[in-house]
């Protein structure tokens, strides 16, 4: 999907990298972050394309880098293991609607830039 910059576009940009300083910076996602950098140790970026708040777990959909959609499921008491599933971009791609198509070609796009900043 070609990004047209939008004000779609330019608010899911604010939330992706609000949620980007999120998952890096805050205590309450601590968790999520030890949980992916255990299963994903070559991961330099990562944006939660996608949450789920249910009653006693949290399901998030994130993009590792530019390349991968790490599911990974968190009980809120801490009580059971996380589940970790992984997903290509094509795999997520299937049936997705068009809102969070463009959520992920926003995601893809920062990703790519932080990674360009990286190397």
């Amino acid at each position: 999907m070609k990004l047209i910059g939008s004000k779609l576009e330019q608010e899911i940009r604010e939330q992706l990298n609000k949620s980007n300083q999120s998952l890096f910076k805050s205590e309450e996602k601590r968790r999520l972050l030890e949980v992916i950098r255990s299963s994903y140790p070559e991961m330099n970026t990562a944006y939660i394309v996608h949450w789920i708040p249910e009653q006693g777990e949290d399901i998030y959909k994130i993009l590792i880098n530019d390349s991968i959609i790490a599911e990974v499921e968190l009980d809120r008491y801490n009580d059971l293991e996380p589940i970790v599933a992984t997903k290509t971009i094509s795999q997520y791609l299937q049936g997705l609607s068009k809102q969070c198509r463009i959520t992920l070609a926003v995601a893809l796009d920062l990703a790519k830039q932080d990674l360009k900043n990286v190397n």
